[in-house]
């Protein structure tokens, strides 16, 4: 598609608030599921080395 302003291609035709907003939301998501992702792989990494050093099973 060719705009004919950055204006134009911001507002997508009337539809820029819904384009935008959808991808914004995309973006929180993603970075929320990857705070989370680091988040439950670092509890995991330390139980694991509790458990290791502790010599239980």
């Amino acid at each position: 598609m060719i705009w004919e302003s950055w204006s134009a291609f911001w507002s997508m035709g009337g539809r820029g608030f819904f384009v935008w907003g959808s991808y914004g939301a995309l973006a929180i998501a993603v970075v929320a599921e990857l705070i989370v992702l680091r988040s439950a792989r670092k509890r995991a990494l330390e139980e694991s080395h509790e458990r290791s050093d502790g010599g239980s099973l």
